[in-house]
């Protein structure tokens, strides 16, 4: 699996396959939850834990797979990846109980996890300003597609051949990304030129840097809400308003419109207006989509069939808010870091991703069967955001 070192960056489109795979997987089957807790036996809020449980094994998988990544490159990291994460995918595939799918998810989730850490590292190393943050802002723009094309897929397989199919996608796309990064994926490191590192030095720098530990924070409340959107998502629209899986499939791709026109207005504002201050830009509208999502959650001003519309064009604002703020987020967070890059990505991942899974959890806990409960939760979060996020400007 060795090739020979280069300092020139991936082309665009693999970085984006490798970032990609993982978001998808996250999602591809949410639109399925309503029926594996039905085939299960088992409650919608216990089969949302597949994807807090998901977030948990990202988080410990890109704190391991940045760590080796430093110890046998880049390139054998990323792969042996990819192939836990088939194993995984097939397991899911296999489950036969709600204890075997979170534990098959676990797995999956620990191989994926190298297409997020390591991908990243491989772009941090290999580009610097203004680049990084251009092909950042691309990236995430690129990426807002991956968690709508997942319930897209989702929707349609699980309509037409059941959810135990939709898994069986995930186990023909794991063949896919390996045989892309085999054939396409460079080796950006030299393990030779390695210095010998330690942990607990790094997790001193990241407790002394306010920033950093900002950053952080942002970046997994940003993604708790929109996976947590994603795990209520089917409630609102599948249960409560009786679309059908295919139909709420098509709807994460309206959705994802607003987080590429996010990212493509924070790669336009990032030549003329600082960074920290287009995140917070992008955190007061997205707190914006929220006080509109709570209102039509709680108001009885709007008819059943105009509610629907009215909540999608509240998620809309929410999420081109946050594609807005988190390319930014992602492109400062380990400046000061780059002379321990590797380990710095992966100790760094780890806590944003345990933020995730906590995020997660809690929409899991707050799901009560109503509208408004999702809203209420991501208004407390995006307020203790835009507290966090001024502290930036401050500085």
């Amino acid at each position: 699996m060795k090739k020979s070192i280069t300092t020139q960056a991936p082309s665009l489109l693999l970085l984006i396959v490798l970032v990609g795979f993982p978001q998808i997987s996250e999602t591809i089957f949410t639109p399925s939850l309503p029926d594996i807790a039905s085939d299960f036996e088992t409650t919608l809020g216990t089969v949302q834990l597949t994807l807090s449980i998901y977030f948990l094994a990202f988080a410990l998988g890109v704190f391991c797979w940045g760590i080796v990544s430093d110890f046998i490159g880049r390139r054998p990291a990323i792969l042996y990846g990819v192939i836990l994460y088939g194993i995984g995918s097939f397991l899911c595939f296999q489950a036969k109980s709600i204890e075997f799918l979170l534990a098959a998810r676990f797995m999956q989730a620990f191989g994926a996890s190298t297409g997020s850490v390591v991908t990243q590292t491989i772009l941090r190393e290999s580009t610097n300003g203004l680049r990084r943050h251009t092909l950042f802002a691309q990236i995430s723009a690129a990426l807002a597609f991956t968690p709508a094309i997942g319930p897209l897929i989702g929707g349609v397989v699980d309509q037409f051949w059941g959810f135990r199919a939709v898994f069986f996608v995930l186990v023909i796309m794991s063949l896919f990304v390996f045989s892309y990064a085999y054939f396409s994926l460079g080796e950006t490191y030299d393990v030779k030129q390695r210095s010998k590192v330690k942990l607990l030095p790094i997790v001193n720098r990241f407790l002394k840097n306010q920033p950093t530990l900002i950053y952080g924070f942002l970046i997994g409340t940003i993604n708790g809400i929109l996976f947590s959107y994603y795990a209520e998502a089917p409630f609102i629209f599948i249960e409560y308003f009786h679309f059908s899986t295919a139909t709420y499939g098509f709807l994460g791709m309206i959705v994802a419109v607003a987080s590429i026109l996010g990212s493509l207005l924070s790669k336009r504002l990032v030549t003329t207006r600082q960074p920290e201050k287009i995140i917070l830009d992008g955190i007061k509208i997205m707190l914006v989509g929220i006080i509109i999502i709570l209102a039509v959650s709680v108001s009885t001003f709007f008819a059943s069939e105009w509610q629907w519309f009215m909540l999608l064009v509240g998620i809309f604002i929410t999420l081109l808010g946050t594609g807005t703020a988190l390319p930014n987020c992602l492109s400062l967070a380990l400046v000061d870091f780059q002379d321990v890059i590797g380990s710095a990505g992966g100790l760094f991942s780890l806590g944003y991703y345990l933020l995730v899974s906590v995020v997660t959890f809690g929409m899991s806990f707050v799901h009560n069967g109503t509208l408004w409960a999702m809203p209420c939760y991501f208004l407390l979060i995006g307020l203790i955001m835009l507290k966090l996020a001024k502290k930036l400007t401050n500085n």
